[in-house]
């Protein structure tokens, strides 16, 4: 899967992707770039 990485400007792979659920009990996965560390973030089923 796949996320924008604002530190990079560009879309990555998204390295140890987990799946949470958010405050408004909406889905989510959340990880981190591969390439320089920064937490990434996408809605949406896994």
């Amino acid at each position: 899967m796949q996320a924008y990485c604002v530190k990079c400007r560009k879309k990555v792979d998204i390295k140890g992707a987990r799946a949470i659920t958010m405050k408004n009990g909406r889905p989510a996965t959340q990880g981190v770039c591969p390439a320089c560390g920064t937490k990434v973030f996408r809605i949406g089923k896994a």
